[in-house]
């Protein structure tokens, strides 16, 4: 909604409609200024993943770390470097990161999607491309130096190597064995690799010409 509304706003300024883009603006402006006073959770010291209003008007949070989060910076709402997003970031990485030898990252906590273990010391879920992939956009958001650049290639090589010789991507691999699960192929993760190469080698060119 907050992009959406940002897009429509700078259109309709591109168009000369001064008093849509100012509505459009205003109203993008008190969704992220809501999103920050009521998402943020200093206790868990992340973004919530939603909050509901019951009948007494009493909000309740749901603090389930999940992947979709990464649409706070992907949308551009909440900046890469904001602190906030940095701590929802690490805590995504450190709960959701798959810690068997195959790694990637999981989509959200305890995710019974073709679920494979429930052993979630290992797995809270089966690794996503498209997740795995964000967090290699999140390093990619960050970097200012070709060295904080170089650390979304490990995520980039992960797509690669856990994609079938034919270079087809499905959703989501076993955790164990790397085999293909759910969808295969599946378009998403296919557009999700050729956006992050993509935003890699903006970020590399911006870099080099600031260096230059």
């Amino acid at each position: 909604m907050y992009a959406g509304l940002d897009a429509a706003s700078r259109c309709a300024r591109l168009f000369g409609e001064e008093e849509r883009a100012t509505k459009c603006q205003q109203a993008a402006t008190e969704i992220k200024e809501a999103a920050l006073q009521h998402l943020w959770d200093e206790e868990h010291s992340h973004f919530a993943r939603m909050i509901t209003v019951d009948k007494h008007g009493q909000i309740h949070k749901d603090l389930t770390l999940d992947s979709s989060l990464c649409g706070l910076f992907l949308f551009g709402m909440v900046p890469a470097r904001d602190p906030q997003m940095e701590r929802t970031m690490q805590a995504l990485e450190q709960t959701l990161w798959v810690r068997t030898e195959v790694g990637g990252m999981a989509r959200y906590e305890n995710d019974h999607y073709h679920q494979v273990t429930q052993d979630l010391s290992q797995a809270q879920g089966n690794p996503w491309f498209i997740c795995t992939l964000w967090l290699a956009r999140y390093r990619l958001a960050r970097a200012t130096t070709l060295d904080e650049l170089h650390q979304a290639l490990p995520l980039l090589n992960w797509a690669h190597r856990h994609a079938l010789p034919s270079g087809i991507m499905a959703e989501q691999v076993n955790p164990f064995t790397s085999e293909p699960l759910s969808v295969s192929p599946l378009t998403w993760s296919h557009a999700e690799y050729v956006l992050t190469v993509y935003c890699y080698l903006r970020t590399y060119h911006e870099i080099q010409q600031k260096q230059s």
